[in-house]
């Protein structure tokens, strides 16, 4: 996986519309979750090259967007009727 993909999935499902309820339900892809799962694993023993903690910082940096967009989407689909 390369350290664009994750920002790609997240611009896809920007530009493909959605909705209060799509941004809640969002969910990483499994290839995603699989390589945020080594690098923090890498980073856990100390066996992380410099390009690799860059890309995990870009996966959190990520996480840190979607964690805010979901709250927020949690409030609109509470005020819709």
């Amino acid at each position: 996986m390369n350290a664009l993909e994750p920002y790609e999935e997240i611009v896809d499902f920007i530009a493909a519309g959605s909705t209060p309820q799509a941004v809640v339900a969002f969910r990483p892809s499994t290839e995603a979750q699989t390589r945020v799962a080594m690098l923090v694993g890498r980073s856990k023993v100390g066996r992380i090259s410099n390009e690799e903690q860059a890309e995990l910082d870009d996966y959190m940096r990520l996480e840190h967007l979607m964690v805010m967009a979901k709250a927020r989407a949690r409030r609109f689909t509470q005020l819709a009727p």
